[in-house]
């Protein structure tokens, strides 16, 4: 996004700082009238000041919070010997463009219409009666809309509010590090509450359960991203959250549970010896590090036995999916802001729900023959559902509890080494995703995590930001990408999904840096044995 920020030159008179506002004017309401005036000052100051210009200077639009200055790119020289300055800034992202107020989705414009889930036992396709246990009723007309665009309720923006817009940035010293001559920006996600772009769903999921009068809400997590977010969300909802951790994170990551804990949720490490599912597992393996797929099961197991508890996903399901657009719509708008067109769109992949949130109104653009982007999502070498998986009908959980999806799966008996991009170890890629790579909408690639975390460190010294360990892999491979564009000259456009930051992975870091990190490749062996016990599902 591109802001004005006006250096009086020659005068004791600056507006600097006026453009902080803009942002908090964005929530209509009337506690913020005063902010409203200092807006109104900010113009007609501005508008004096650029009234001097000539037609050609002033010739290009550029909006902060519900204004329009004309200004131009570069330096504007003023008739009062001032000048107006653009330049890329993470503020101006905020300023620049809204919240959208409709969450896209993405099957709407399919022509060929992604399979449909199956009942576990019957092995057809599941009736909304088949979902409510789990879900609320709104969530569950959003898992089979077709519906092209869902409106996002108020409730659910002024909350948004409270870090959307987020800010799209141009890494122009990452550039200067890597002596390419590509263009790289990251839309980056991890100024919200929890860090990290799991609110998105978490926030509107929570709003849902609570309108239908739910008291409880039960979850698995991974890295602790989606945990916490939760958790957040049910703060506010006044909702009781209880999560599953997966063991492995549990023991990596302890202040994601603190966060969890602070925010009021009640946190297990799974496997768990509070559920059937969590037993059955500790007495194959005392020392399982678990999985999401366990973790999944444990919770599904909770909210099934409990009529007063609904169970909340965070990633897979279409309509976490549908809520993650929030984020590509919004860059979309960004890019146009700034006259820039991606001609790589990167994202890493685990569950899928921050590469489909950033990708899919892509998607909708190149359908529409308005960008031919190449779409790329990133794997872990050690979970390599999209690289390695097969496209099947599998279950989204251990225990085998949860309807059937046709995905790229690695067999839902599963469990992958303890790599420390926790929220990459699912056994499975979200349906739709699955779907959309089947019609070769998509590319997909799988890296180690000794690379991702030199580039990660690469990053954070020309960036300054510290990314979690999932978004290292959308790293990797962007930094792969300018190389390859460093040797063929070409002036790419490299979009990447920045998801999180990394401050409570740093134990993480810390490995890598004193030489102890190793990478994890999966195995044949394990994986043939787990797609052995994938249901055998023949469909027209």
């Amino acid at each position: 996004m591109i802001t004005s920020k006006i250096d009086q030159l020659g005068s004791e008179k600056t507006l600097a700082g006026y453009g902080h506002s803009s942002n908090i004017h964005s929530r209509s309401s009337s506690h913020f009238k005063p902010i409203k005036n200092l807006h109104q000052s900010f113009f007609n100051h501005v508008k004096t000041l650029i009234n001097g210009l000539s037609a050609e200077e002033s010739g290009w639009e550029q909006r902060i919070g519900s204004f329009v200055l004309k200004t131009s790119p570069g330096h504007l020289r003023l008739s009062n010997g001032g000048r107006v300055r653009a330049r890329a800034s993470l503020n101006a992202d905020l300023k620049a463009v809204g919240i959208p107020h409709q969450w896209y989705n993405v099957v709407a414009d399919l022509s060929v219409k992604p399979p449909p889930p199956l009942h576990p036992k019957t092995f057809e396709p599941v009736k909304p009666e088949d979902l409510s246990p789990l879900f609320p009723d709104e969530l569950i007309k959003q898992e089979a809309s077709t519906d092209k665009f869902i409106d996002i309720p108020e409730e659910v923006l002024d909350i948004y509010s409270l870090w959307r817009p987020t800010p799209l940035i141009r890494a122009k010293r990452l550039e200067k590090l890597l002596d390419t001559p590509a263009r790289i920006y990251y839309k980056y996600e991890g100024g919200s509450p929890a860090g990290s772009h799991k609110p998105n769903t978490a926030v509107p999921q929570v709003f849902y359960n609570a309108q239908q009068g739910i008291k409880n809400v039960v979850t698995e997590t991974g890295a602790g991203q989606w945990g916490s977010s939760l958790a957040f969300a049910c703060s506010l909802f006044g909702l009781d959250c209880e999560v599953w951790q997966v063991r492995a994170s549990y023991d990596q990551k302890p202040y994601r549970r603190l966060m969890m804990e602070t925010w009021g949720a009640k946190v297990h490490p799974s496997p768990s010896s509070i559920t059937e599912t969590g037993r059955r597992i500790l007495q194959m393996d005392p020392s399982s590090p678990g999985s999401l797929g366990i973790a999944i099961s444990e919770a599904v197991e909770v909210a099934a036995k409990n009529a007063d508890t609904k169970y909340c996903l965070g990633s897979v399901l279409n309509h976490v999916l549908l809520h993650q657009t929030v984020i590509g719509e919004e860059c979309i708008k960004q890019m146009e802001a700034i006259g820039e067109t991606p001609d790589v769109i990167i994202g890493c992949t685990g569950g899928g729900s921050n590469f489909a949130g950033l990708s899919f109104p892509f998607i909708r653009e190149k359908l529409d023959g308005k960008i031919n982007p190449v779409i790329k999502a990133v794997e872990p070498a050690a979970c390599p559902s999209l690289t390695k998986g097969v496209y099947a009908y599998d279950y989204g959980d251990t225990a085998g509890m949860t309807p059937l999806m046709k995905m790229h799966t690695l067999g839902h008996d599963f469990i992958p080494d303890p790599i420390h991009a926790g929220g990459l170890r699912y056994h499975g890629m979200a349906p739709l995703i699955s779907h959309v790579y089947e019609l070769g909408f998509m590319e997909a690639m799988a890296i180690p995590q000794i690379e991702c975390f030199r580039g990660a460190i690469q990053f954070a010294r020309s960036e300054g930001l510290i990314p979690a360990p999932e978004p290292t892999h959308a790293i990797a491979a962007t930094i792969r990408e300018a190389l390859h564009c460093k040797e063929t000259g070409e002036a790419k456009v490299i979009l990447m999904a920045m998801c999180g930051h990394g401050h409570f992975d740093l134990k993480s870091y810390e490995k890598y840096l004193q030489g102890k990190m190793v990478d994890l490749s999966f195995d044949e062996e394990k994986i043939r044995a787990s797609m052995d016990k994938v249901p055998q599902v023949t469909r027209n």
